[in-house]
């Protein structure tokens, strides 16, 4: 293995004593409820004797005494209480407690079920179920339910269906945050759907009890900096100074990213330079991931392990996702060695290797179609136990198309629907991709439709790759009809308010 440069590698090397405590999550298993249920005593009830003589009738007969074991509670006659009527036979009390357990049992299957259908990004049967538990007599509608589905809805591109939501959420009664309007104004700013955004930030100023904080800003200025629109970059910042809020390490470093990809890295300077001298806003290990992953991704590795040093110097520690940052900038320049040395480093420092490790040796040898490497790498993560995620297919698929293994394309597709892999955006234009480079545009038309059908909206790469796909075969009518369709899209999007939305019923 060739060596690492040495000024890179003596860094690594300088901060060799880190002392890392491992840290281990215990999995608590539900525990299985039993019905616990009260044991009474009941006495027999005093039975009825025909009286012969007038004095046996005027004397009473003593009630009858109780006896119960220990750890019981006793029970109480029918003549221990004066007036008291017939009590409830014992099955009966069973079977209300037997129905109230049903109950409460269904009800936490359907959160569970909820809860586990967000974590997957199913949103249309996070939906379904949703709908489902607000019919029962129980459900209470809860902040941090509808959070959870405002974050998912705004990640799977449904900002209409997240404004639906919202405004359910009003009609039952719950009052609106500035957290539920941040997710609500997030829902938009994933989908770069910026003039919205700030419809919804300036509705939050208007309500006493819903204004707009530093989350808000973050949100908020994150799609204006990957727009490199900066000129709302700055009038953001100045309307939080005149609000008093201060901008945090989050804003900054989203701000610095922008300045970064936009290859303004004077800007870029400056921003950090006041982060540095700050005494509330110091730079912290996002800052350097920020930073390393700017220069990682336009293959400028100099300056990158530059700046790694810089941040050492800084006394910030480098953490698991920094590694990655590396080995996944060494990668796709096609620098194995380095690739090599930083996974065998963060093995001596006892940091794992995680998804996103793996990912980013995948991805390395996908991009020049290493099938024998990446399929070895692959089989070393499940071995480790380690849980492959979308982009891992995303990787395998691009990987197997480049090699021309287009059989091994269909069964790595079957896998990942066995293993349940949530299928967005990227999942498909990888399928879409390795269509069109087998030209098989009949299969490739196939993926497309069953994308739209699946309520998955394509992007703009879904239809540049199809688009090149039929400009290759000179099929002009598909191309107008391609570019019609992204068209009317773009449009709808823009013009969301004007369309009328369906009730929340008709959605599910």
């Amino acid at each position: 293995m060739a060596s690492v440069s040495l000024s890179f590698l003596s860094s690594l090397l300088l901060h060799d004593n880190l002392n890392r405590k491992a840290t281990s999550g215990t999995n608590s298993r539900p525990q299985n409820l039993e019905s616990r249920f009260v044991r009474c005593a009941f006495a027999a009830p005093v039975k009825r004797t025909t009286r012969k003589s007038t004095s046996s009738s005027s004397s009473s007969s003593p009630a009858k005494k109780m006896h119960w074991k220990k750890g019981e509670f006793p029970g109480f006659s029918e003549t221990s209480i004066p007036g008291s009527g017939r009590k409830t036979p014992i099955k009966n009390l069973k079977k209300k407690v037997d129905r109230k357990d049903n109950a409460k049992a269904w009800a936490n299957t359907v959160t569970e079920a909820l809860s586990e259908l967000i974590q997957k990004k199913l949103w249309v049967q996070a939906l379904e179920v949703f709908e489902m538990l607000r019919e029962q007599p129980f459900y209470q509608p809860k902040e941090g339910t509808y959070m959870k589905l405002l974050v998912l809805l705004g990640k799977s591109r449904q900002p209409h269906r997240a404004r639906q939501l919202f405004e359910a959420m009003i009609e039952e009664g719950c009052d609106p945050t500035s957290e539920l309007y941040t997710a609500l104004l997030g829902a938009y700013c994933r989908n770069n759907q910026i003039d919205e955004a700030f419809s919804i930030l300036n509705q939050m100023k208007t309500l006493p009890l819903c204004q707009p904080d530093v989350f808000t800003y973050s949100t908020l200025i994150k799609p204006c900096v990957d727009a490199l629109r900066f000129e709302l970059v700055e009038s953001l910042y100045e309307e939080m100074a005149e609000r008093l809020i201060t901008p945090n390490t989050v804003t900054q470093n989203i701000v610095l990213s922008g300045y970064g990809k936009a290859g303004k890295f004077d800007q870029m300077e400056k921003v950090l330079s006041g982060m540095l001298e700050s005494g509330t806003c110091k730079p912290d290990v996002w800052t350097m991931n920020t930073i390393l992953s700017v220069f990682g991704n336009k293959g400028q590795i100099d300056l990158m392990e530059r700046w790694y040093e810089k941040f050492r110097n800084f006394g910030i520690e480098p953490e698991t996702r920094t590694f990655n940052i590396l080995i996944g900038a060494f990668g796709k320049k096609r620098m194995y060695d380095k690739m090599s040395s930083v996974m065998e480093y963060m093995r001596k420092l006892q940091f794992p290797w995680t998804t996103s490790t793996y990912n980013n040796v995948i991805e390395a040898f996908a991009d020049v179609g290493d099938a024998k490497n990446m399929g070895y790498t692959f089989d070393q993560m499940r071995a480790e136990g380690m849980k492959a995620d979308t982009k891992t297919f995303c990787c395998l698929i691009n990987g197997y198309a480049n090699a021309g293994l287009f059989y091994k394309v269909i069964s790595t597709v079957e896998l990942a629907g066995k293993f349940e892999i949530p299928e967005n955006t990227s999942f498909y234009n990888a399928v879409i991709s390795a269509c069109a480079k087998a030209k098989d545009l009949i299969e490739m038309e196939r993926v497309f439709k069953r994308m739209k059908d699946n309520q998955c909206q394509p992007d703009s790469t879904t239809y540049s790759i199809m688009v090149e796909a039929y400009r290759q075969e000179g099929m002009n009518d598909k191309i107008y009809d391609l570019e019609q369709e992204e068209a009317m899209i773009a449009d709808s999007n823009e013009s969301d308010d004007t369309i009328p939305m369906e009730d929340m019923d008709d959605i599910i």
